[in-house]
Parts: structure tokens; sequence; C-alpha cells
């Protein structure tokens, strides 16, 4: 008797572990190179920007008013980028591929599994990506002294909530995409994301309209939880940054669970 809720069946067959096996030794054979490309460019703006450029800024207001130095302000705001540039990466142009030329998921959806078996196992392996650049940059930021609380090491776990958020996006969105031509859009929108997201300096530089509009961004929500807990200065606004994710996770499983069954279950 099957053990999926009534619900989910012809949608989940409860063998998520099937697809994450297969996902993983693609993994292992892919060019390890490529996949760390993503973790360089954080790095090179926390090194360029908040140790070259923090030099001349000196000390900036950061959660609570508390003074802290420009690189401690800018690498939570990095980390949040670099959780970002992974999982994104993953859910676009990886499972563009997948859908559009190697016609994985036609052959999965042959089987037994449902539509929420690929989306949820492609989504924790993209997950897996922003783990590994999470951990990665966590070391780096306490190396260079920029961690200065011990709730810090909770933005590993923040990392992945903010990785989930935009991996379930970016799959459901990437669903609709018929040319390569099309995931330039994802990167029109990831570059003005990062730059107007208050990564590298306050949003109140902003005229308020634009304020309201950078606070609708899900980077902006990242940044802010991440720049939260690498002080310790948690507040019910901290949890509501969550809690953004949260939801935008769900309706991103929706959407992509909803679009590959309209797709090849028909």
């Amino acid at each position: 008797m099957s053990t999926v809720p009534r619900p989910l069946r012809g949608l989940y067959s409860g063998n998520l572990a099937a697809v994450l096996e297969r996902g993983w030794i693609a993994i292992k054979t892919q060019n390890w190179v490529i996949i760390i490309s993503g973790f360089v460019e954080p790095v090179l703006y926390l090194l360029a920007m908040g140790l070259g450029v923090g030099a001349l800024v000196g000390d900036v207001a950061g959660p609570g008013g508390k003074p802290i130095s420009y690189a401690a302000y800018i690498a939570p705001a990095l980390l949040a980028t670099s959780a970002m540039n992974g999982a994104l990466y993953d859910s676009t142009t990886n499972v563009f591929f997948k859908l559009n030329f190697a016609k994985l998921y036609q052959a999965m959806l042959q089987t037994a599994l449902g539509p929420m078996d690929v989306a949820l196992g492609e989504i924790v392996l993209a997950l897996l990506r922003g783990l590994l650049y999470a951990i990665a940059f966590m070391i780096l930021i306490a190396g260079l002294g920029l961690a200065t609380s011990w709730w810090a090491i909770l933005m590993i776990p923040a990392a992945l909530l903010i990785a989930f958020g935009f991996a379930s996006i970016g799959m459901g969105i990437t669903s609709f995409i018929k040319n390569f031509q099309g995931l330039d859009i994802i990167t029109f929108v990831m570059l003005p994301m990062f730059l107007f997201s208050a990564t590298l300096y306050p949003i109140e530089v902003f005229p308020a309209a634009i304020q309201w509009f950078i606070k609708a961004m899900p980077l902006w929500h990242g940044v802010e939880m991440m720049r939260h807990l690498s002080v310790g200065h948690i507040t019910g606004a901290t949890l509501g940054h969550m809690a953004y994710f949260v939801a935008m996770s769900l309706a991103g499983m929706v959407m992509t669970t909803l679009r590959l069954r309209k797709l090849f279950l028909r």
C-alpha cells in the first residue's frame, strides 16, 4: 500500500533517493573547475571591495547601529550572493540542458517517478552546491576575522534557505525558456539585483520609492538576514526575512511541480 499522501499521488512517488543518486554520479564526473568558479566571484569582491576599498571607507553602521568594518559589512552580503549564484546556475543553465537537449526529465517521468520527485531532487542537488559555497566562504570570513558573533555559524543553514528559494523559483522559470538566449534574461535580472540589494552600501542611499522596490527583491532579504546573523542581532525582522524565503521556496516547488506535470504528463 502506498505511503504517499493521497493529494500527492501522481505527483510524488516517494523515491527521491533515486534522483539524488543519479545526480551525485553525474556530479562526480563533472569538471570541478566549473563548479568552483561560482565561488570565486564573491571572494574577489570581498578582497577588492572589503579589504581594498574598506581601508578607505573605515567603519560603517551595522545591524542595530553598531559600528563594524566595511569588510565585515559586505562579507555576509557576499555569502548570500554566493548561495544565490550556486543555486541559480544549477537550476537554470544545468536544468535547461537536461530539459531541452538531454531529455533527462522526460525519461525520468516515464518511470515510477513523479514530477515532484524530479523537481525536489534537482533542487536538493542545487542546495549541495550552495552548501559547498557557504561552508568555503564561511571559513574564509572566519579566517579574516569578519565573523564577530557565534550566531554567525547560522549563516550556513541560512545560505541553504536562500539557495532553496532561488533554486526552486529558478527551475520553474527555466521550464518556460525555449532557447539559450532566454537564459540571458536571468543574468540580466541577477546583476542589478546584486548591485542594488544593499550588498555593497546601505539601502538608505536610495530614494524612498526605490527602497521599497529593492525590499521586494529576494536577495535583499537574504543580505539582511545574513547581516543580522553575522553580528548576533536577532529580531522579528530576521524571522521575517526567513519567512520570505520559506514562502518563496514553497511557491517555487509548486510552480515547478505543476509545470513539469503539464509538460510531460499529458
